[in-house]
């Protein structure tokens, strides 16, 4: 008896624990297809991000409700790191999944949020591919540090973005493409608590009316970026916070470092009394963060979502507040600027678990994906971390042929302005980093344009299948009465007749007289008897003489003898006043009034300049005025004021025409090209130029377009860039130094308390032509960073022994292995997708299914150290 209900009790127990098992191999989370009994059950995915986050000076440690909810409610990722310190690469890396060498988002002004981004690589992100599956996304906060509020990002169906970059009060939000302003009220204008209610507002309304839909929400906090506004409540906590204070903390100058570290001396005692304050305003204003955490921990908690939603709470880069003598700022290579916090909380995640895999902002999109039931897309370079997260469950914990998790240890750090060779302007070279070709033809043939089958007027392209199934682009084929049709229009223009308004007006120029009229006209021309044309002079005499008044008198100047004999001496006669004129007529006096005046210092002469009634400039550039205004005081005032009012009213009239000048530029009409054989020849190039782009293919029609907007951001960036130098050098702003980034403080910087009272100051701590790329290795026997610069400077550390990266040990490491480490960092500078830009450690054989190895065709990678 006893046997058969042991017998009876091992049949249920396996039965059930081989169903577990079976649905835990099956799991439909990597499958590309979202399964019909999962499309209820999807699990809410909420993203929290902060900007400018630090883990190395402290910052989680204040944070003790966002450390009881993340780090002891789920995971903790000790490894986190970005592959870019600067917000607007690291952001766009979040969104879309790639290194900043694949989405071209170098830096925080070049290309950030420029129409390039928005034709490529915005129709690609994470938001995208869950909106089209069924997710309701929403978006709330800081986006991209050039957003513009223009437009609403593709994939987000609620909307709240900041306009520009992190603020906490006086910003502009776009709330679903309307801009709206808000003020310097904390109830109703700071950002951290107003984006804090706009998300939980919209996920109580989504489940409300939508209770079996899935959410994604992002999150984005301006804290603890500048300007470092705290709410009223946590203005007077920290006043001797002093987490910033590490081995590296004015650790300067740096000879070993590269060029910036060189430069970059001691801090002086108002910089050391500024990073003070600054580190205790950063983690006020963390404490709105870490409210915010939990208000939304409570908001699940109540409607009962908490144990179907993701949580992930991580920055977009680090920070340094005096490390090595910078004062603030981030986009070095080191652990303090490329670390980060980062947890995920959710279903199946263990409770305090730790995990020292390497993580990189590069794998928030694929991750979300994965969480989602999505694959990820082959152009993603970064990984789900779930693979990470998979834990022991009560249907597999008796295996014991549990294969190790295969993960990366090495990653890529880049930054800066990166050299790119100049392209030939004939060779269309296709971008690196689209999809494959059959991919973007699918894409394209869903448009309804190209579905018909050249049957929409003006249509040039449709789209047909193969026999093999797959789909073709193919040029419309125009019918022979189109075609005649066309020719008979051509054969019309080619006559040059238009009945337009607007036409060009060039006389006669196409009118060629007959041969007969021709000969009569020679013949008329070549006699000699013929009758010319005189016309009369009528007041187009040339004027014989000038009247100068010269030391109080009159002189009459004969201007009728050849003026370019300057040499020759003229008479210049006296002419007196009304009661001397009997005088001025005798013989006698004519001699003595008489003058003789050179080329060289004669002062009536038709090359001499009269500026005003009393002053001349003389042929020599010397100016001679009237003896009166060396002798009188008065005289000299008098026509020094004059001279001022002149100066004035022709000043006005400069302004005057300039601005003339500049709406005649803007008004300009179009210019006729008479020189041809008729005089529409710009009409045909423009219809040549259209004619020309609707016979591209519609994918170089879209770059073409590209590239056009490109010029033009180019263009307004450089002209801003012009503006804004003006700006500084009419201010007489000298807090800038050539190659540097440089910043002032003052007094009025803060607006709210605790305030800055130690008067203004200037440092100059980043550049932004600091190129460089690294490679970041941790796994367990290695832990070191090694750079190259743009310069050619390499650095080293060894983070096993220097943990604060003080010595630069690239001199102790041989050549060899320096060789293999530039091998491997110029494959990972040129990866593309998550099987290239994710090298598998030492040791590990490839060809696992799994991905994430080269190609075995190239170069050795670094063998480990010897011995």
């Amino acid at each position: 008896m006893k046997s058969s209900w042991f017998a009876l009790i091992l049949a249920v127990l396996s039965t059930e624990l081989l169903r577990s098992h079976c649905s835990t191999v099956k799991s439909p989370r990597f499958r590309g297809r979202v399964l019909q009994e999962r499309k209820n059950i999807r699990p809410n995915i909420i993203l929290v991000l902060t900007d400018d986050q630090d883990v190395e000076l402290g910052s989680l440690q204040v944070m003790n409700k966002t450390r009881r909810i993340m780090e002891h409610g789920g995971a903790t990722f000790i490894n986190a790191f970005v592959t870019t310190p600067m917000c607007c690469p690291s952001r766009s890396s979040m969104l879309t999944g790639k290194y900043v060498h694949n989405h071209n988002i170098y830096t925080n002004n070049e290309n950030c949020s420029s129409p390039s981004w928005q034709a490529t690589h915005e129709p690609r992100t994470f938001a995208v591919y869950l909106n089209n599956t069924g997710y309701r996304t929403a978006f709330f906060g800081k986006y991209l540090n050039e957003y513009n509020g223009s437009y609403i990002p593709p994939g987000w169906r609620e909307w709240v973005g900041l306009v520009k970059n992190s603020r906490f009060y006086n910003y502009t939000i776009s709330r679903n493409g309307n801009k709206e302003k808000h003020g310097f009220d904390y109830a109703k204008d700071y950002f951290t608590d107003l984006i804090t209610n706009e998300s939980i507002n919209y996920f109580r309304m989504s489940k409300r009316i939508y209770p079996h839909r899935p959410i994604m929400m992002v999150i984005s906090h301006a804290a603890p970026h500048g300007p470092e506004d705290s709410a009223p409540q946590f203005s007077e906590l920290y006043p001797n916070a002093s987490q910033h204070i590490t081995p590296s903390y004015n650790y300067a100058p740096n000879m070993d470092k590269h060029w910036i570290m060189q430069y970059t001396g001691p801090m002086l005692p108002i910089h050391m009394e500024f990073t003070n304050v600054l580190q205790r305003k950063r983690l006020q204003t963390l404490m709105s963060v870490d409210d915010s955490m939990e208000r939304l921990y409570q908001m699940l908690a109540e409607m009962g979502e908490l144990e179907n939603t993701y949580i992930i709470y991580t920055a977009d880069h680090g920070y340094h507040i005096g490390q090595f003598g910078l004062v603030k700022g981030k986009s070095m290579p080191y652990d303090f600027d490329i670390r980060v916090p980062f947890f995920i909380r959710g279903p199946s995640v263990e409770p305090g678990s730790v995990v020292p895999q390497i993580v990189l902002n590069i794998d928030l999109a694929p991750t979300i994906l994965d969480i989602a039931g999505l694959d990820t897309p082959p152009d993603m370079d970064g990984k789900s971390v779930l693979k990470l997260l998979d834990l022991e469950r009560p249907g597999n914990r008796f295996r014991t042929n549990k294969k190790t998790k295969i993960w990366r240890d090495t990653f890529l750090v880049e930054r800066g302005k990166f050299l790119r060779k100049k392209e030939e302007p004939n060779k269309n070279t296709q971008q690196s980093n689209q999809l494959p070709k059959y991919e973007r033809v699918k894409e394209l043939c869903q448009q309804a344009k190209y579905q018909t089958a050249c049957e929409q007027p003006g249509q040039k392209w449709q789209c047909t299948e193969d026999a093999s199934g797959k789909l073709r682009i193919h040029k419309c084929k125009v019918s022979s009465d189109i075609l005649a049709i066309r020719k008979r229009t051509r054969s019309i223009h080619s006559r040059g007749y238009n009945s337009k308004d607007k036409d060009c007006n060039c006389g006669d120029s196409d009118y060629r007289n007959s041969r007969t009229q021709r000969k009569n006209q020679r013949q008329f021309l070549r006699n000699p008897n013929a009758q010319k044309y005189k016309p009369r002079f009528v007041h187009t005499r040339q004027t014989r003489s000038l009247s100068v008044e010269f030391e109080g008198e009159i002189y009459d100047i004969n201007l009728e003898e050849e003026e370019l004999q300057v040499l020759r001496t003229k008479s210049i006669t006296k002419r007196h006043n009304a009661e001397n004129e009997g005088e001025g007529e005798k013989t006698d006096d004519a001699a003595g009034d008489s003058m003789i005046a050179d080329g060289a210092d004669a002062i009536g002469q038709p090359s001499s300049v009269r500026v005003t009634h009393k002053c001349f400039i003389l042929p020599n550039d010397t100016i001679h005025c009237e003896r009166e205004l060396y002798q009188s005081a008065r005289a000299w005032k008098d026509h020094k004021a004059y001279i001022d009012k002149e100066i004035e009213a022709l000043q006005d009239k400069i302004k005057n025409l300039r601005e003339v000048r500049g709406h005649l530029k803007r008004r300009k009409p179009d210019e006729c090209d008479c020189s041809k054989q008729s005089y529409y020849n710009k009409e045909k190039g423009v219809k040549a130029q259209e004619k020309l782009k609707s016979h591209l293919h519609p994918f170089k029609e879209a770059a073409q377009e590209v590239d056009g907007k490109l010029q033009l951001f180019k263009e307004n960036r450089r002209r801003k860039k012009e503006r804004k130098g003006k700006r500084r050098q009419k201010k007489g702003d000298e807090c800038s130094l050539p190659g540097l980034t440089c910043f002032t403080h003052d007094n009025n910087h803060w607006q709210t308390a605790p305030f800055w009272n130690l008067g203004s100051f200037c440092a100059c701590t980043s550049s932004n032509n600091n190129t460089y790329w690294c490679l970041r290795t941790v796994n367990d026997t290695h832990n070191f960073l090694f750079c190259e610069f743009a310069t050619g400077f390499l650095e080293y550390f060894d983070m096993n022994t220097d943990p604060y990266q003080l010595t630069n040990t690239v001199h102790t490491v041989e050549r060899g292995i320096l060789n293999q480490l530039h091998i491997q960092l110029m494959e990972l500078r040129s990866c593309q997708g998550y099987k290239q830009c994710n090298p598998r450690p030492k040791g590990l054989e490839t060809g696992n299914k799994d991905g994430g190895s080269y190609d075995p065709h190239r170069g050795q990678l670094w063998d480990g150290w010897e011995g």
